[in-house]
């Protein structure tokens, strides 16, 4: 008996927070907005409309770079109860479609539909009646990717957004991956695109020409996952429930450092990654963890609980920097560090299905 093939949608929604806030200030509309903290202070861009990443403006980036970048961008102050309630209707309406949704963020979400409730066998259907639904409920945007595993349905989202629709059917696959770079390998981030390069993949397809035994030689038990992925196999499942244990970064240096200040600045950029991933995840933590990695290889991890569960990043910030103060054997070189935070309880729509899957300083990009 033939096996059914798995039919899997991955909906991302176009620039999610600036898109909402656009649509509800119609003054904003067309023009470069960023979502997320002041230039005036140490403010993070949470998320950046379509016109301000034209300039360079992305998600991550301080407040202050993204002005230099866009002199004319406009700033505005997150409403996240507001993107929890779109997600809400978003949630409403995966669900109309099936109940095996895997929610990713607030603004991301896998459908397994290969068995669906409108009975429709064609997955694209399936697709452009959920990019429908959405555009006439939310006034907002989505793009979506169809394929048979999760690898390749997020790649076909990204990769005509916005308001995209890409379908990758299974005799295409190898036309599809043929030109894509290593970075577009799923949990691959800089790191490990550097390592790659190194052993000479550029490209996805460049695996393919190696055993799984090299890899896994060469990058751990990530190296034969990443061979599957390369000949376009993917097994994970589409999964409705999976509780998050923590959100963390951590960054190993090109050389020891043991200067009180770079390391502080590192610790700094580790923190906005936590808070602005812990906010894309609608998640919140209690206790904050701060890793030190001496140069001989001594490690050292300490925690501070906090009075409340924060997404706060001033909060996590400060608190990571008073435990290095605390912690640290001042001018001992470091050769690596790492901050993260414990995650409590997911908040949100439906939130027992919030799902953290990769580590912030290894997700795709």
């Amino acid at each position: 008996m033939k096996t059914k093939q798995t039919k899997i949608i991955h909906v991302d929604m176009d620039a999610f927070y600036a898109s909402v806030e656009q649509r509800d200030n119609p003054e904003w509309r067309g023009k470069p907005l960023a979502v997320g903290g002041s230039p005036t202070g140490r403010g993070v861009v949470a998320a950046a409309s379509y016109e301000a990443r034209r300039y360079g403006v992305r998600s991550a980036m301080s407040a202050k770079r993204a002005l230099v970048l866009c002199p004319h961008l406009i700033f505005c102050r997150g409403n996240f109860q507001k993107y929890r309630d779109v997600s809400a209707q978003l949630q409403r309406i995966y669900r109309e479609v099936t109940d095996v949704v895997e929610p990713l963020a607030l603004d991301e979400a896998y459908l397994d539909v290969t068995t669906n409730k409108l009975g429709e066998p064609v997955a694209k259907k399936v697709a452009i009646y959920l990019k429908a639904r959405i555009r006439g409920q939310t006034g907002l945007t989505a793009s979506a990717g169809v394929a048979p595993n999760k690898f390749l349905a997020k790649l076909g989202s990204e990769h005509e957004k916005p308001n995209g629709l890409v379908v990758i059917p299974p005799d295409a696959v190898d036309k599809f991956l043929e030109p894509l770079p290593v970075e577009r390998l799923w949990g691959v981030g800089p790191a490990t695109a550097k390592r790659l390069r190194g052993l000479g993949f550029k490209k996805i397809i460049d695996l393919r020409r190696v055993t799984p035994e090299f890899l896994y030689s060469r990058l751990g038990k990530h190296g034969p996952f990443l061979w599957e992925l390369a000949h376009g196999r993917d097994t994970r499942l589409v999964r409705a429930s999976r509780v998050p244990k923590s959100r963390g970064a951590e960054t190993t240096f090109p050389k020891d450092l043991a200067d009180r200040g770079e390391i502080l600045k590192k610790i700094s950029e580790q923190a906005e990654r936590v808070a602005l991933g812990l906010i894309k995840k609608d998640l919140k933590g209690r206790q904050v963890q701060l890793k030190l990695r001496y140069s001989d290889f001594t490690t050292v991890t300490r925690q501070k609980s906090l009075e409340k569960e924060t997404q706060d990043l001033r909060e996590i910030r400060e608190t990571a920097e008073s435990l290095f103060d605390a912690h640290w054997e001042r001018g001992r070189p470091l050769r690596l560090v790492g901050v993260s935070v414990a995650v409590e309880m997911p908040r949100g729509p439906d939130s027992r299905q919030m799902i953290l899957d990769f580590d912030a300083s290894e997700s795709p990009g």
